[in-house]
């Protein structure tokens, strides 16, 4: 059994993959949101985030011989503990990690304050990219500033951007990843001075916000990753099957 580690894109193609391939395995994801998506390409779908405890219970009563890691980039605290989990009960971990580029107009910072901090020297309205967890966050760091948020179009997030005080037209409600020409079309619209965004890598849209920013001549702030020591790392699904041999899974 593959215990795959989810809640983005990649490890929906992973799963697809590993349907495909005829291997046996479970897609676990932290929210509501999540397994929705997941059950469409799972059938073995667990919902819930475990501890490192949880973990090696849970691994053991599903006898997992493999951990794949394709958890959002900055769900560092998930990587680790998976790392901690896999060390103590010997399972193989493998991190499916995004790559990602960069163009000259981004500044890059190592976290939000510093995000936050380098925005007021460079603009009044902010298009933040960055989701709705570290909404409260920013309005703390941008309060003189005008905030526009792109998050999911779901109630729960949407009442807690209103919540904190931004109105309708500082929110915006849409799923991405988004292209390059939807990117730039909101940014003109919302009439943005900075973007700010986190190192998400290829899959997340990342390169399409650097371009659409370019071309408008619109600075970017991007938050960089918490650089991790994996044990095993793969950039593309490709890389898996080889993976997979070498540990005797495949």
């Amino acid at each position: 059994m593959i215990f795959v580690l989810g809640g983005t894109s990649d490890s929906l193609l992973i799963s697809d993959w590993l349907t495909e391939t005829k291997q046996p395995f479970i897609l676990s994801v932290a929210t509501d949101y999540g397994e929705t998506l997941a059950k469409q390409h799972a059938e073995n779908v667990f919902c819930g985030r475990l501890s490192k405890e949880e973990m090696c219970t849970k691994w053991h009563s599903e006898n997992v011989q493999l951990v794949i890691d394709a958890t959002h980039p900055f769900a560092t605290i998930v990587s680790e503990t998976a790392m901690e989990a896999c060390k103590e009960t010997e399972i193989p971990y493998i991190r499916f990690e995004r790559t990602s580029e960069q163009t000259d107009n981004t500044y890059l910072v190592a976290d939000i304050e510093e995000a936050c901090k380098v925005a007021t020297e460079l603009g009044q309205r902010i298009f933040l990219t960055t989701g709705s967890k570290n909404l409260p966050e920013f309005v703390a760091g941008l309060r003189n500033l005008h905030i526009i948020a792109r998050v999911l179009p779901v109630s729960d997030v949407i009442r807690s951007a209103e919540e904190l005080g931004l109105v309708a037209d500082q929110i915006i409600g849409m799923k991405g990843p988004f292209t390059k020409e939807a990117n730039r079309t909101q940014l003109e619209m919302t009439g943005a001075d900075v973007l700010i965004t986190k190192e998400s890598g290829k899959q997340g849209g990342f390169q399409e916000k650097l371009t659409a920013a370019a071309e408008l001549e619109i600075p970017v702030i991007v938050i960089r990753r918490k650089q991790l020591n994996y044990p095993i790392e793969i950039n593309h699904l490709t890389e898996l099957p080889e993976i997979l041999t070498q540990l005797e899974v495949y």
